[in-house]
């Protein structure tokens, strides 16, 4: 297991071993988006457990922009105290700690407006309003003024969540965009703002990371090829691989089944990326690091 418990260096970002805890939404949030002891209790679990690197569930930059009313947020002042508490501890354990910002867009279950870059909705939700290019404005400034307040609360690495479904990925699929504007005519567009904007208040000393869905499952939608060849050209330092949501339909998850998403990306963007998705074995991990099909696990 000599490569699995390597460790990995990016940027400030020093990782003992290769294992990051992956984004997981644990839906444990008040109204007000804060953490909860629950949160404490689960991330420090998994951070005296060994892993290299924890990565904060989807955390959203604006209160509409929450899956569910359960999840964080990270949008006000009053919230950073919590995860500086909470990142200094995991840090205590051994292990850097990261954060995804995200926006629920169209598959957001909270009350009140829903926003998306088409009025299309996700099966079983209501159908949301095209978004003006005044809350396109001001989404890419919540991305911004977040990870300032990542940075405040003592991350060391911060991820855009562009996958899944959620708003970015609901800009950068051909799905879901149907804009006739330039956010339309370049479905890159909007994450490319987001990026500066976020670039402006992160740190450049410090990894960005973006996660995308990198296979949409279906025949109009985004392939690992398109995808590398936009992620190469953007601002950031590592891709975080994984696939779906975008539809609501199943798909045929079996073990490693992402790995070759992460093998196509990592050969054509030429950036370091990290795979998930039913790899349950340290020696099914290991061959994936040694066969240079991603970098962390």
């Amino acid at each position: 297991m000599a490569k699995l418990f390597q460790e990995f260096k990016l940027k400030n970002l020093h990782l003992k071993n290769r294992i990051v805890m992956a984004p997981m939404c644990m839906y444990s949030a008040g109204a007000d988006a804060l953490l909860t002891p629950w949160h404490y209790a689960h991330y420090l679990a998994r951070a005296t457990g060994g892993a290299g690197a924890i990565l904060l569930e989807a955390t959203a930059v604006s209160p509409e922009g929450r899956i569910t009313e359960a999840d964080l947020g990270l949008y006000a002042d009053e919230q950073i105290p919590r995860f500086r508490k909470l990142t200094a501890a995991i840090r205590e354990q051994g292990a850097a700690v990261g954060i995804q910002l995200a926006h629920a867009g169209r598959k957001s279950r909270t009350r009140g407006k829903i926003i998306a870059p088409s009025p299309l909705a996700f099966p079983t939700l209501k159908t949301p309003e095209a978004m003006s290019e005044t809350e396109i404005e001001r989404i890419v400034g919540a991305f911004g003024e977040a990870a300032k307040k990542a940075h405040l609360s003592g991350f060391d690495f911060l991820e855009i969540h562009a996958a899944h479904g959620y708003l970015i990925n609901q800009f950068l699929s051909p799905l879901t965009n149907q804009r006739q504007d330039e956010y339309g005519k370049d479905r890159t567009l909007f994450l490319r703002r987001i990026l500066e904007a976020v670039r402006k208040n992160w740190p450049e000393e410090k990894a960005l990371w973006v996660r995308v869905s990198a296979e949409e499952f279906h025949p109009e939608g985004l392939r690992p090829e398109a995808l590398g060849r936009i992620l190469k050209n953007l601002p950031i330092d590592l891709v975080d691989v994984s696939s779906g949501g975008v539809t609501g339909e199943g798909v045929d998850a079996h073990p490693g089944y992402q790995i070759p998403f992460s093998e196509k990306i990592r050969e054509i963007s030429g950036l370091p990326t990290a795979a998930g998705g039913l790899i349950t074995e340290a020696r099914q991990a290991e061959a994936v690091l040694e066969e240079e099909k991603a970098d962390l696990i």
